[in-house]
């Protein structure tokens, strides 16, 4: 497939609920540290290199992108805690069209909704499995022929969603 993208979504590890800590800065828990480790070992073995990662600023977030152990450049977006889907393909849209493969780590619901958003065969079994539960650690995984700056609802095929356990 040299003329498309890969597009995976990441949601964040399990996290922990310390006392006096905000959400933002909420760390994972063990479970998360685990798993999210866990999907490293998964896209190391099941996808493409990736060329770049997109994270949400929030602590779960980096704490999951560094248990993943993923080898790539990293941009950090304020704008990713918290977002919607329409945010989220707005920021996707900004990245470079030499990018190939984009990983994106963020939070529920932003992540799921984006992923049913993009894909075109929301109606499979795994966009079933996402309309189910989207749980912590799980990644969708999305290919497109189109440009960052041109995906729009519809412009991608769900290829896999995997929860890793």
């Amino acid at each position: 497939m040299d003329t498309g993208r890969t597009l995976i979504f990441l949601r964040h590890g399990k996290s922990a609920y310390p006392p006096a800590t905000s959400d933002h800065d909420r760390p994972l828990a063990d479970r998360g540290e685990r798993e999210a480790t866990l999907a490293g070992d998964w896209l190391r073995e099941h996808a493409p290199r990736i060329d770049l990662v997109l994270c949400s600023t929030a602590r779960r977030t980096r704490d999951t992108l560094a248990a993943t152990d993923v080898d790539a450049p990293v941009t950090f977006v304020p704008e990713l805690y918290g977002a919607d889907d329409r945010s989220i393909i707005e920021e996707i849209g900004l990245v470079e069209p030499a990018i190939r493969t984009l990983l994106v780590i963020g939070h529920w619901p932003g992540i799921p909704d984006t992923t049913l958003s993009l894909a075109s065969n929301d109606t499979g079994e795994a966009a079933e499995r996402i309309r189910a539960k989207y749980p912590t650690s799980a990644l969708a995984v999305l290919t497109t022929e189109r440009d960052w700056d041109n995906l729009a609802p519809g412009s991608c095929t769900l290829v896999t969603f995997h929860v890793p356990r």
